[in-house]
């Protein structure tokens, strides 16, 4: 999905009101972290996201884009995005749950995803999310000026299926400014050495999204939860980065 039909580069102006809404993003996120124990309802994540972001005179990115109905989503388990909060859906102990989260300062987005456990969690669940984790590192890490756009593809999926996992190919990562999302896609999965040049002042929101079992996903009739066909667990980590004159900065970085 991309809003735009070129690649638009921010300047260090841009990325410095970016970065404001990167942090607005990573302290929510964080306060989000820690609110997801056992009992809490997915709902009750939504409105600390609500609550959190007035407190920082920040406004929703995702509240009614597109129609979606809230602030904030919240995928449980085989939930791999979109997952819509309820009062009817309480964490329990051994869940993996995904928040991701976006916010707009001063007209710039800024977009994050990360996947937690509620209590202890299985040793393969934990091992997924520090695939995942890993992944989007490995991603970062190839976001450097004249490399490739497949070059980050590539080195997340190595990553994700080095551990046995499988890589979701019918969601994509964004490049994203003024807009939630710009084009480029970008995919996790691909080759090296393909696709757009890097250049600094190009900011990605890079964004795992691995399967334990297969890649295949469905959407369930809401019209916006994904979840994993074979009912397998998922895991979703994502920052927004910057590409700048010294390498890739993150945006979404929790001082």
């Amino acid at each position: 999905m991309t809003a735009t039909k070129t690649i638009e580069m921010k300047s260090p102006a841009e990325i410095a009101i970016m970065r404001e809404a990167g942090r607005v993003v990573s302290e929510i996120l964080e306060i989000l972290s820690k609110a997801a124990v056992p009992g809490t309802t997915t709902a009750e994540l939504d409105r600390i996201a609500r609550r959190e972001l007035a407190a920082r005179k920040a406004q929703p990115a995702f509240l009614d884009y597109r129609g979606f109905p809230a602030t904030l989503c919240v995928s449980l388990n085989s939930e791999v995005v979109h997952g819509i909060p309820s009062e009817k859906r309480r964490l329990a102990e051994g869940d993996l749950v995904s928040l991701d989260f976006g916010a707009v300062v001063r007209g710039f987005f800024a977009d994050a995803a990360v996947t937690v456990g509620v209590g202890k969690i299985a040793p393969r669940a934990a091992e997924l999310v520090r695939a995942t984790k890993e992944s989007l590192d490995r991603g970062i890490d190839a976001f450097q000026a004249g490399a490739r756009l497949g070059d980050i593809s590539n080195a997340v999926q190595a990553r994700a299926e080095s551990a046995g996992f499988s890589v979701v190919t019918d969601f994509v990562g964004h490049g994203i400014g003024r807009a939630l999302h710009e084009d480029p896609a970008v995919p996790n999965y691909g080759a090296r050495g393909t696709g757009p040049r890097l250049l600094p002042g190009l900011v990605l929101a890079i964004e795992p999204m691995i399967n334990a079992g297969g890649p295949e996903v469905e959407v369930l009739q809401d019209g916006w939860t994904a979840v994993t066909k074979d009912g397998a667990l998922s895991a979703h980590f994502e920052h927004t980065v910057a590409l700048t004159e010294k390498g890739p900065e993150i945006l979404t970085r929790h001082a």
